[in-house]
């Protein structure tokens, strides 16, 4: 397995199938219908136009097995230092510690690109991503409760952050 920056050409199709399945089968994305292929393009462009990186985990066979990334935390300029981030695994290859190895290096970009606060929300009931965020010492930033509805069931959203000792030198321009 190797990490790699993804691209839209190569990653777009393989990005949309993990997002959709966790759609229709979790509660890791608080929507309700699969996305298009069509959003795949604005995606990748706010990405792009804000340097946010995309990092994907592929098989020996270049088959994308999970990717992370992150973007705004809020629109609103203070919040430039922050970020919210988000980790998605195929379904078919949870539990190989993919998800450490993302995270991981996502942590290690933030840093380069001197991100201050990373901020994670997880569903309250996805205990499998919490504990690998505390793993990585990301603590429990609290939780918003009945947050979204989903598959009949008020869900509850629990915030988790690390900050970060970058940047050396903050500013507000």
């Amino acid at each position: 397995m190797q990490l790699v920056q993804c691209t839209e050409d190569r990653h777009a199709a393989s990005i949309l199938e993990i997002f959709n399945h966790a759609i229709v089968h979790s509660t890791a994305l608080y929507d309700y219908k699969p996305r298009p292929f069509e959003a795949m393009a604005a995606w990748f462009e706010t990405k792009r136009r804000n340097g946010f990186p995309v990092i994907g985990m592929e098989d020996a066979q270049g088959k994308l097995l999970g990717f992370a990334s992150y973007g705004t935390f809020r629109a609103w300029p203070a919040y430039k230092y922050s970020v919210e981030h988000s980790i998605y695994i195929h379904h078919e290859s949870r539990g190989m510690g993919l998800g450490r190895r993302l995270l991981t290096e996502l942590i290690d970009e933030a840093k380069a690109r001197d991100v201050h606060t990373m901020v994670g929300a997880i569903d309250l009931a996805n205990q499998a991503s919490i504990v690998l965020h505390e793993r990585l010492g990301f603590q429990s930033a609290g939780v918003i409760k009945e947050a979204a509805y989903k598959f009949g069931n008020w869900l509850d959203l629990a915030f988790y952050q690390k900050i970060l000792s970058t940047p050396a030198r903050p500013t507000e321009d």
